[in-house]
């Protein structure tokens, strides 16, 4: 199945279906708030038939905006936006600590064969304005499949250290709240999605069950407000995410249906770990926004029918 892309410079990246359907909205222009932590985001994101499957600045969280990256706790600086878990205090607004990324700029850019392929060049800064570290991020839209009522987003990232001294990763977990891992990766679901049905390769468990635990791919699907559809979401890592041997850290599931629905690829879900000044550490993810109300089997069958 074609698609059509449209860059407006400065602005966002977007990607439209052969019918019309815009899928993905990709915005690296700078946010006016520098509280939500300004950071590029893809929001909307919408199945083939057109159902939004992100949502944006809800009135819970300003600061969630569609799938982004995120680092809620970085050697003391918030680069997840919003208000900062302090250990015995709670959340407080300690807009001193919020970061940013700044975008500058994308190396590469094609398209082919129903295929967007964009490399992208982001500046951690901290809130006093030195820069920690280098991203080279990765968006590729691609298998997408009318007969199938699916497509794929694969989202990439290399972070170098670029500081004097190591970058500690947390979360508010490590930081002292009992099960709320959140940090990397972050998809936030429109609210109907809330309350919809969670589940992972080897398991019905709702999201309270899998929030913590660890696996190949998590789904999310649901029956959407106004209209007769469902749609699924499925959040998969790529193998070597997985490997101890390869992955700086090892990566859990922050998953929340209930009283908002959330999924993570937390990378620092129960322990710190350091990057050293210099280095790097890479992970690779994939969603696939489809159409329906997906099962275990067909999720499990489409990945692999999808090789990395």
């Amino acid at each position: 199945m074609s698609i059509r892309v449209t860059h407006t410079h400065g602005e966002d990246i977007a990607v439209t279906a052969a019918n019309g359907t815009e899928i993905l909205r990709y915005v690296y222009r700078p946010d006016p708030d520098p509280f939500e932590s300004r950071k590029p985001y893809a929001h909307p994101v919408r199945t083939l038939s057109g159902r939004t499957v992100t949502g944006y600045r809800p009135n819970d969280h300003r600061w969630h905006k569609g799938l982004q990256m995120t680092a809620s706790h970085l050697s003391g600086q918030n680069f997840w936006g919003g208000n900062c878990y302090v250990h015995g205090r709670g959340y407080l607004p300690l807009p001193e600590r919020v970061g940013s990324m700044r975008h500058d700029g994308f190396p590469d850019l094609t398209v082919e064969d129903g295929r967007l392929a964009l490399t992208e060049n982001l500046t951690w800064v901290e809130n006093g304005g030195g820069e920690w570290a280098r991203e080279v991020r990765g968006l590729t839209v691609h298998s997408v499949d009318e007969q199938a009522g699916a497509w794929a987003l694969d989202w990439s990232i290399r972070l170098t250290n670029v500081r004097s001294e190591p970058l500690a990763f947390g979360s508010p977990t490590t930081a002292g709240r009992d099960m709320a891992g959140y940090t990397g990766l972050q998809w936030r679901g429109p609210r109907d999605f809330t309350g919809g049905t969670v589940f992972a390769p080897d398991t019905d468990a709702d999201a309270g069950k899998l929030m913590g635990t660890q696996g190949p791919w998590l789904a999310f699907s649901t029956e959407h407000d106004d209209v007769d559809a469902h749609s699924t979401l499925v959040f998969a890592h790529a193998p070597e995410n997985l490997d101890e041997t390869s992955a700086i850290h090892e990566s859990h599931w922050f998953v929340r249906s209930e009283p908002f629905p959330t999924v993570a690829f937390s990378w620092a879900f129960f322990e710190e770990f350091e990057l050293p000044p210099g280095e790097s550490f890479a992970y690779r993810y994939r969603l696939v926004i489809a159409d329906g109300a997906w099962d275990r089997d067909r999720v499990g069958t489409y990945l692999q029918g999808l090789p990395w």
